[in-house]
């Protein structure tokens, strides 16, 4: 038997009980897969992250993200609550990690100020198949919309910087926080387009901080709604410039995204687009974390 450190933090927020909340396994080293599965499931977040040594020298620290039903590739919040209190326990200054995850090897900057901030580079981007004819109709009637209420700027597409989302752009905040998905056509439709995530976002109303509100929905992989995503924001990012949705310098965009009001876990993530000849070609997503509990477990 062996004691391990389980932390939860709340992600992309300083207030506790906002934000996303991930479990955090600083030192995970020999647990199986099916302990960490058995941990997630206990915690019940939408994703907790587990942190190992370095398999050699070309990185820092390893993760491994796990849903309570299974692993993924990839996990935004979850990188940030696991990097935010690991500097918190190694007293880290304002410095770059070298993380390696299932996506590949991947940098992410830490920031002290006051608190940490907590930047990771996303990986690749890449555009897929925008939906069209009876996957789109159906997908609309999935998630509780007409055609009505989509912005007719924004092409239903799947993007990825590493663990895909479906871009469903809207026209309006209170039809936004509204939505009430068939959890199980989302499901049986994940299946047929490959892609788990359907990201429903629309433009802010007035000008503030906050560009965007969103809301996303994983049932295919046991999350019936993400408070707060990281990995949404980032191909959130790339889209918006790929659509030219956004004014831009031609070499960087920087935006504010805001999610979870619909569920009371509100979070804000920041995002920088890297372009190069008017495409977006390096996503940064950045946000700060909070302590909600420590404890043991023994397995």
């Amino acid at each position: 038997m062996k004691k391990y450190t389980v932390y939860q933090i709340d992600a992309f927020t300083t207030e506790k009980f906002k934000g996303n909340p991930a479990g955090v396994v600083t030192d995970a080293q020999g647990l199986s897969e099916m302990d960490m599965l058995q941990i997630a499931r206990e915690l019940n977040n939408s994703e907790t992250v587990f942190l190992f040594p370095p398999d050699d020298d070309s990185h820092d620290v390893k993760l491994r993200y796990f849903t309570p039903t299974m692993e993924v590739p990839s996990c935004g919040h979850a990188t940030i609550a696991a990097h935010y209190i690991r500097a918190i326990e190694k007293k880290l200054e304002t410095s770059r990690v070298r993380q390696k995850i299932q996506i590949g090897i991947l940098p992410v900057d830490i920031v002290k100020e006051d608190d940490y901030t907590i930047w990771m580079t996303q990986g690749a981007v890449e555009f897929s198949t925008i939906l069209r004819g009876a996957v789109r109709k159906r997908l609309l009637n999935a998630l509780t919309l007409s055609e009505a209420d989509v912005d007719e700027r924004c092409p239903i597409q799947i993007v990825s910087t590493g663990h895909s989302k479906v871009m469903v752009g809207i026209t309006s905040r209170q039809t936004l926080n509204r939505l009430s998905p068939d959890q199980g056509m989302l499901r049986e439709l994940s299946k047929e387009i490959g892609c788990n995530g359907y990201y429903v976002f629309c433009f802010a109303s007035q000008p503030s901080p906050v560009l965007t509100h969103g809301r996303m929905f994983a049932p295919a992989i046991g999350i019936a709604e993400d408070p707060v995503t990281g990995n949404a924001h980032g191909p959130l990012g790339a889209y918006l410039v790929k659509h030219k949705l956004i004014a831009h310098d031609n070499t960087s965009f920087s935006f504010r995204g805001m999610q979870g009001e619909a569920i009371a876990r509100s979070g804000t993530v920041d995002v920088e687009v890297a372009i190069e000849k008017g495409e977006p070609v390096q996503i940064k997503v950045g946000g700060k974390g909070t302590l909600v509990f420590k404890t043991e477990i023994e397995i």
